[in-house]
C-alpha cells in the first residue's frame, strides 16, 4: 500500500470521477453555467428551489450599503421549518434524522417526527422561560441530541444562538455571555469524553459568577450522572421540562435577514468577535453546498460530519444543511480513540456510513497508527469523503483515498470559514477533476481572486492573498455590536473586497492552493514560504507522522522555518539520535522545496499542542521557537503538553 501511495503521489497528478459516479451525481456542468450566465439568478434559483418560503421573496440582492449585505431580504420563512416540520409533512417522518452514537455505546435512532417532536416541546419550554423574538441563547453541550435540539429551538423562536464549544473555559464562556447578553444558557451536567465525564455545569456556574448578570435560567440536560450544585431559582432540569411540555407548537416565519446566531471566532483576544449569520441566505448556501459538494442522495445516503456544534463546521454541516435536505446522519459524542482506536470506523461499519467529513488532523493522526486498523472494519459503503478545517497535505488526501476509501472514491477537500458560513471554494464530485492537496476551485456562484499586497489581480500562475470579489448568501452580516471592528477586520485592506486573511496560489491548471492563515506564510530572506507547503514536505518523509511548522524572528533572515515532528511510531526505534532524524529532514525539505525552505531547526517531540477540535496551536510552538513565555493554554486538550514539549527541547 505505501508503494501505491508513492507511486500515486509521484505519478498522478490528477484523478478523473469513474463514469459510473458522475452517471449519477447530483452536480453537473451545468451548475457552473448558470451561475455565470447570471450569478444572481442562479443564487435566487437554489433558494427558491432547496427552500420553503413563506412569503417568496422578490429581490435577491441589496448591495446599497456595502459591505452590509442583504439576501433575499424581502422574504419570510422558519429556518427550524425548514430543517424539520417541512420534511414530516412531505410524508417523511419516518425517516432517521440521526443516528446518535455515545462514547460509551450508548446510542438512539432519532427520525424526522421525533426530531421535529422534541424541538417543539423545548421551544415551548424556551417559551416559558422568557425567551422571545431576537434573544440571545448560549448553548454549552456535549455532541448529543439536545444539542441539535435547542440549536432548532431557539432558530424556531426567532431568538438568536450562540453556541460555545464545551472545552472553553469559564472565562472564555462568560466574555461570550457578556457579549452577547445571554438571557438563558443550555448545558449538561457533563459529557462523555476518553471515558470518564468532563463536568459543563460547574463551568457554567463559574462563567455565571463572573459574568454581568443577563442570565435568567440555566436549562440543565441530565448526561453524565454527576453531581451539581444547584440553584433552585434560576436553574431548570430539561428532563423535567422539555418531557412536561406540550408539543404542539405553531411556527412563524421571519424575515430573511432575521439574525440566526452568533458564533465566536476561536482565538479572540480581548473582546470576543461575534460573528453573526442571518436566516435565508446562509440557509441556502448552506442546502446548496451540502448537497452538490457531497453529491447527497438523502433517501439512501448515511452523512457523518465529525465536527462538534461548538464550530461553525458543525452549525453549517452537522444541523442545518443536513437537516434542510433531509439527509440521515450520524452524531457521535466522543473521541475517535476511545474505547479504542478504531471507535471512528466501528461506527462507519455499524450505520453503513456513506459520506465522511473530517479534518486533515484526524487524518493524519490515522496515518500515524497504520493502516492495519482500518482495515479491522469493513468501509465499503463509504463512496464521498471529504476535508475541512486547514490545507491538506497530498500524502494525507491520497492516504484518505487510498486507505479509507478503498483507492477509487472521490476526495473533496473544502476551503471556507466562520465568517463565510458555508463552502467558498471545493471541488464538485463527478464533474471536477480531483488534484490532491488543492481546494481547487470556487463553488458556482462565488467569485473569488488571488491579489497582490497593493489590491493587483494575479494573473495565472502566482501566488498572493485570496479575496471573494462579490457578496454570497452566506456571508456574515457584521461583527455582534460592533459595525466598524467589522469594515476594519475584512474590508479596510482591499475597500469593495473581503479578504479572507488567507493566503493562496493559482497553479497552472487554474486551481486554487491554501497557503494558511497569512500569519502562517513566512517571509524569509524575502520569499514568502507556506508553512502547509513545508509541513507537506515534512510529512512526504517516511519517517514522519506529523509536523508543524512556524516562522520565528530571525536577526538574518527576518523569519526562520523552525519544525516541530513526530515519528512514526514504526520508525523510532530505527532512528538512534534525534539530532540524525532532525538533520536527515532539514536536508529532505531542501532538496523538495529548495535550500530556502530549509528549517533552521527540526524539534523531535512526542506531541503536539491542540484544541479539543484537533486545531494545532500553532502561536504556542512560535513562542516556544522565539524562547518567548508560552501564552495562554486554556484551549488546549491537554494543557500539560506545552510543559512536556518545553522538557523536551530543552
Amino acid at each position: 500500500m505505501n508503494a501505491q501511495i508513492d507511486h500515486a503521489l509521484e505519478e498522478i497528478r490528477r484523478f478523473r470521477p469513474s463514469p459510473e459516479f458522475a452517471a449519477q451525481a447530483v452536480a453537473d456542468e451545468g451548475l457552473y453555467d448558470a451561475a455565470r450566465t447570471d450569478r444572481l439568478e442562479f443564487w435566487a434559483d437554489q433558494a427558491r428551489t432547496l427552500l420553503q418560503w413563506e412569503k417568496p421573496f422578490t429581490r435577491t440582492l441589496d448591495w446599497s450599503n456595502p459591505p452590509f449585505a442583504k439576501w433575499f431580504d424581502d422574504g419570510e420563512l422558519n429556518v427550524a421549518v425548514n430543517c424539520l416540520d417541512r420534511h414530516v409533512d412531505a410524508g417523511l417522518g419516518d425517516r432517521v434524522a440521526l443516528h446518535w452514537e455515545g462514547e460509551p455505546g450508548d446510542s438512539r435512532d432519532i427520525t424526522y417526527a421525533e426530531l421535529t417532536d422534541e424541538v417543539k416541546r423545548a421551544a415551548n419550554t424556551l417559551i416559558d422561560l422568557g425567551v422571545r423574538e431576537g434573544d440571545r441563547v448560549a448553548i454549552y453541550l456535549p455532541m448529543i441530541p439536545e444539542a441539535v435540539v435547542s440549536m432548532l429551538a431557539v432558530a424556531r423562536l426567532g431568538a438568536i444562538h450562540s453556541v460555545v464549544f464545551g472545552g472553553f473555559s469559564a472565562d472564555s464562556l462568560a466574555s461570550r455571555i457578556d457579549d452577547a447578553e445571554a438571557s438563558v444558557v443550555i448545558t449538561a451536567d457533563g459529557g462523555y469524553r476518553k471515558g470518564r465525564v468532563f463536568p459543563l455545569k460547574p463551568v457554567v456556574d463559574e462563567a455565571l459568577e463572573k459574568s454581568a448578570g443577563s442570565v435568567r435560567n440555566v436549562l440543565v440536560v441530565r448526561r453524565g450522572e454527576n453531581e451539581v450544585d444547584w440553584n433552585a431559582d434560576r436553574d431548570v432540569w430539561w428532563h423535567e421540562s422539555v418531557a412536561t411540555a406540550s408539543n404542539e407548537h405553531e411556527a412563524r416565519a421571519f424575515e430573511a435577514e432575521h439574525p440566526l446566531f452568533i458564533l465566536y471566532t476561536s482565538g479572540t483576544t480581548g473582546k470576543p468577535k461575534g460573528i453573526l449569520h442571518t436566516s435565508g441566505g446562509y440557509l441556502t448556501q448552506a442546502a446548496f453546498t451540502h448537497r452538490n459538494v457531497f453529491d447527497l442522495h438523502p433517501e439512501r445516503d448515511v452523512y457523518w460530519c465529525t465536527a462538534d456544534v461548538g464550530w461553525i463546521t458543525g452549525h453549517s454541516y452537522v444541523v442545518y444543511g443536513p437537516l434542510a435536505n433531509g439527509a440521515t446522519q450520524v452524531l457521535y459524542e466522543g473521541t475517535p480513540d476511545t474505547p479504542h482506536p478504531g471507535r471512528w470506523w466501528e461506527i462507519v461499519e455499524k450505520y453503513g456510513v456513506t459520506i465522511l467529513y473530517t479534518a486533515p488532523t484526524a487524518i493524519r493522526s490515522f496515518m500515524k497508527l497504520g493502516r492495519q486498523i482500518p482495515h479491522e472494519f469493513n468501509l465499503r459503503t463509504l463512496r464521498l469523503l471529504g476535508s475541512v478545517g486547514e490545507p491538506i497535505n497530498p500524502e494525507a488526501w491520497i492516504w484518505y483515498r487510498h486507505v479509507i476509501g478503498g483507492g477509487s472514491i472521490p476526495v473533496v477537500d473544502t476551503w471556507w470559514q466562520t465568517e463565510t458560513g458555508a463552502i467558498m471554494i471545493s471541488a464538485l464530485p463527478g464533474v471536477t477533476d480531483l488534484k490532491p492537496g488543492s481546494a481547487q476551485v470556487p463553488v458556482p456562484g462565488i467569485s473569488i481572486d488571488i491579489l497582490d499586497d497593493d489590491g493587483t489581480a494575479v494573473e495565472g500562475e502566482g501566488g498572493g492573498l485570496l479575496v471573494a470579489t462579490e457578496p454570497w448568501p452566506s456571508m456574515l452580516r457584521g461583527i455582534w455590536g460592533d459595525p466598524e471592528r467589522f469594515k476594519e477586520t475584512y474590508w479596510e485592506k482591499f475597500g469593495d473586497k473581503y479578504f479572507a486573511g488567507d493566503g493562496a496560489r493559482r497553479d497552472e491548471d487554474g486551481d486554487i492552493w491554501l497557503l494558511g492563515r497569512v500569519d502562517d506564510v513566512m517571509n524569509v530572506s524575502g520569499h514568502r514560504l507556506s508553512t502547509a507547503e513545508i509541513e507537506s514536505s515534512l510529512v512526504a518523509h517516511p519517517w514522519t507522522a506529523e509536523a508543524a511548522v512556524v516562522g520565528a524572528s530571525d536577526e538574518t533572515t527576518g523569519q526562520a522555518v523552525v519544525a516541530f515532528v513526530i515519528l512514526k511510531a514504526s520508525q523510532v526505534s530505527h532512528v538512534n539520535d534525534p539530532m540524525e532524524a532532525s538533520e536527515e529532514l532539514r536536508r529532505h525539505v531542501a532538496t523538495q522545496i529548495g535550500a530556502i525552505a530549509r528549517p533552521r531547526q527540526v524539534f523531535i517531540v512526542n506531541e503536539l499542542p491542540k484544541t479539543r477540535s484537533g486545531k494545532i496551536m500553532r502561536r504556542l510552538l512560535r513562542d516556544l521557537a522565539e524562547g518567548r513565555e508560552v501564552g495562554d493554554t486554556t484551549t488546549l486538550a491537554d494543557t500539560s503538553i506545552m510543559e512536556v514539549i518545553s522538557a523536551q527541547l530543552r
